[in-house]
């Protein structure tokens, strides 16, 4: 069972809806005795940083996602669950981040629209099985403002041009990262969705 983490940001069954209509597995829950029975995580969201880990906090989910993502459990982070991987933010303030990835969210420089929104190409950067079986160039769905900026490279699976290229998935064994929605980004979003619920299992 996959488990799609509510801490009540940004439009779960949505990203329910996407799992289910890929033939996965799936439950929504903001309960730590779920999320440690997972064979998965999914941790969508849309909004500011700081409030979502206020929120993980406050459901006191936050160290059980954590440590089930240092234990390698298989993770897809979408947009803010993204960013919430890397080691701090700087919305609204500096806030810190899971740290699995040493690294800093930052937003858009003034010289391009802001929020980033629409359809954009994702060019590949490795052979990662979240792209599997998805030719390059096709077009995925983003929504945000700010941006990642991983301090390792290896880590990167794709990078979008907005302005400036920016690292738009990461890819590190079981720990999967989108900034843009697979569950708006019709068919080609479900094949990563697909890709993901094999993955876990």
């Amino acid at each position: 069972m996959i488990v799609i983490v509510d801490y009540k940001l940004g439009n779960i069954r949505s990203v329910e809806n996407a799992f289910r209509k890929a033939g996965a597995k799936v439950s929504v829950s903001s309960s730590a005795s779920d999320i440690l029975s997972a064979d998965g995580l999914v941790v969508p969201g849309v909004g500011a940083f700081k409030k979502a880990t206020e929120n993980l906090k406050e459901l006191n989910i936050y160290d059980t996602i954590l440590n089930s993502i240092k234990s390698q459990k298989p993770y897809l982070g979408i947009c803010l669950g993204f960013q919430m991987l890397f080691t701090e933010s700087s919305e609204y303030g500096k806030t810190s981040g899971f740290d699995i990835f040493p690294g800093k969210v930052e937003k858009f420089e003034r010289d391009v629209k802001i929020p980033h929104m629409g359809w954009n190409s994702v060019s590949y950067l490795n052979d990662s099985p979240m792209f599997e079986g998805i030719p390059e160039g096709n077009y995925f769905y983003f929504d945000h403002s700010y941006y990642v900026i991983p301090s390792e490279g290896s880590v990167v699976a794709g990078t979008t041009d907005y302005g400036n290229e920016f690292v738009s998935a990461v890819c590190a064994g079981s720990i999967w990262g989108a900034q843009f929605h697979p569950e708006k980004s019709a068919d080609i979003g479900l094949e990563i969705i697909r890709n993901f619920s094999k993955y876990a299992g």
